[in-house]
């Protein structure tokens, strides 16, 4: 690997990471397999749902006891809230929790689908922005609505691949990129990766990192795909920087015959 590639880092509100793998706290078998494939990806930041989190007593065990600290951020998310209302105070709960001022804002808008309501994002995104929060609001793969949330104060947008657990991968990679163009914040791909191929696809796209959970905790060895995760960053994000050759309809020769004796 390349000294660019080595040093190349990103970082959001200040912040600077050397990983762009980010990762989940859900759906493990166990906490102790969580924290295995958290070693194994390399990440430095994961998100953990408010929600599941015991706030009255912390002296319960916890998932946060097998997180570790001294090397990875915390990423509260609001996982769950469907209003402004409770969006915003499930954030707040996890701030006074001492969980962070960081947040992984999401508003759902269907239950089915669990697409975001991005109306309600975007005024989300502002009150707690006014609070003092560092917002990465999680998103439809809508340009507008991105630029959007930049405008309302977000310190990244997260755009979606696909729906949340599908496994489908980037669905819509004209807009992932149209919103890597015109985004002056970190783009994080959120949701929808299904393996090692799909981050690496993100990741040729221009993106600044890929968020996942359900990828490596539901793979049958969650362990193992954590660590095929972690290179397929580092192989997509090297390739954006190698810059790919340019798609042709015909051939064109690997070994071109002009110049060859006898023609």
């Amino acid at each position: 690997m390349n000294l660019e590639a080595l040093m190349d880092t990103f970082t959001i509100a200040g912040k600077t990471f050397t990983s762009r793998l980010i990762v989940g706290t859900g759906k493990y078998s166990s906490h102790v397999v969580m924290a295995n494939a958290h070693r194994a990806s390399g990440t430095e930041m994961v998100t953990v749902a408010v929600r599941r989190v015991n706030l009255a007593d912390r002296s319960k065990e916890s998932l946060l006891d097998y997180i570790d600290t001294s090397r990875t951020s915390i990423l509260p998310n609001t996982a769950g809230c469907y209003t402004v209302e409770d969006a915003v105070r499930t954030a707040r709960l996890g701030r006074e929790a001492g969980l962070s001022n960081w947040v992984k804002l999401e508003v759902i808008g269907d239950e089915k689908t669990l697409y975001p309501d991005n109306e309600a994002l975007i005024e989300a995104t502002r009150i707690l922005v006014g609070e003092g929060f560092v917002v990465l609001p999680y998103t439809n793969d809508d340009p507008v609505a991105c630029r959007k949330l930049e405008q309302a104060g977000a310190a990244a947008v997260m755009p979606l691949g696909a729906p949340i657990g599908s496994g489908l991968g980037i669905q819509n990679v004209n807009n992932i990129r149209i919103i890597r163009e015109f985004s002056r914040i970190p783009v994080i791909v959120d949701a929808g990766v299904g393996t090692a191929s799909d981050a690496a696809v993100a990741m040729e796209l221009g993106a600044d990192a890929v968020l996942m959970n359900t990828a490596i905790a539901g793979a049958q060895d969650p362990v193992a795909m954590a660590e095929a995760m972690k290179l397929a960053v580092q192989a997509g994000r090297l390739a954006y920087l190698a810059g790919r050759i340019p798609r042709k309809m015909y051939a064109a020769a690997s070994s071109p015959i002009e110049g060859v004796i006898g023609r």
